[in-house]
């Protein structure tokens, strides 16, 4: 099967070692009392699979698991993050100590199998919009502690970040607005409170897009505006503001909205919706 542009994507490596910790910990608790069953000194080889076709994502996970585990263990890869594998394709190969690998399997396999389904999730997406300029964004609908993995997974399947949490850029909601008295006066505020943060709002109807425009934001967010209405919103932004579409946005739907013309798309399913990547890891 062809594979995807050798990109090479990054994620922080203290970011990968809190998440994996995490999981040992709750995983091995006081120990593997299964794997001592094993002669300490016995070695085993062997190979992950994938029994579907998708994207591969999460080797710096896999790797930070047996390292923190036993640096006897060796792994070899065949695939890097954002290749497209098929069926029956070997992800990896490894070899050390039993009672290492087998300790390590579910944990290692369970940050491959999910973020590749999240990676798989996004391609299918993004495939749906190839040509037409705009880009895909993931949302903050992401599994509790697992949010820089999930999103490392969505630029390895080809969409791309909003923001990574509460504080590196603005969003204002209703909400946001009702408590401050209107969308100009969150805006001036925002400007004032965290100087060169980026600025979006999110507007109802045309009105609040009138206001929004005239607030100079970095963007706004069109929630649940129709095809006709997000259409007009475009041609009334006249480039001066990036649009981004929200709300209801299914496989279906998708290209119809990005040849409105709108910037961006928001998706909540890419990463709150997805499966795990059926893998399987044969010990010899």
């Amino acid at each position: 099967m062809p594979q995807s542009k050798p990109e090479v994507f990054t994620v922080d490596p203290s970011a990968v070692a809190r998440d994996i910790r995490a999981a040992l910990e709750e995983d091995i608790g006081s120990g593997d009392i299964t794997a001592a069953l094993i002669d300490p000194g016995a070695q085993a080889s062997g190979r992950v699979i994938t029994r579907e076709d998708g994207v591969m994502c999460g080797q710096p996970w896999v790797d930070a698991v047996f390292a923190e585990l036993d640096g006897a263990v060796r792994i070899e890869w065949e695939h890097r993050d954002g290749d497209r594998i098929g069926a029956g394709n070997t992800l990896f190969s490894f070899a050390g100590p039993a009672r290492s690998l087998l300790t390590g399997e579910r944990c290692a396999l369970n940050f491959l199998q999910l973020l590749s389904g999240t990676a798989t999730t996004c391609r299918r997406y993004a495939d749906l919009v190839a040509g037409t300029g705009v880009r895909l964004l993931d949302t903050r609908k992401t599994i509790p502690g697992l949010r820089t993995a999930q999103k490392y997974a969505v630029r390895a399947g080809g969409c791309h970040n909003h923001r990574m949490g509460l504080y590196d850029a603005y969003l204002i909601k209703e909400n946001h607005i009702s408590a401050c008295g209107s969308i100009r006066a969150a805006v001036e505020t925002a400007r004032k409170n965290a100087p060169g943060k980026p600025i979006e709002v999110e507007v109802e109807n045309f009105a609040e897009l009138e206001e929004a425009l005239a607030a100079a934001c970095d963007r706004v967010m069109l929630d649940n505006f129709s095809l006709a209405q997000t259409a007009d919103a475009v041609a009334l932004a006249g480039g001066r503001v990036e649009l981004e579409a929200s709300g209801n946005v299914t496989e279906d739907t998708l290209l119809a909205i990005a040849q409105t013309g709108v910037d961006f798309i928001s998706i909540g399913a890419l990463t709150k919706d997805c499966r795990a990547l059926d893998l399987s890891m044969r010990l010899q």
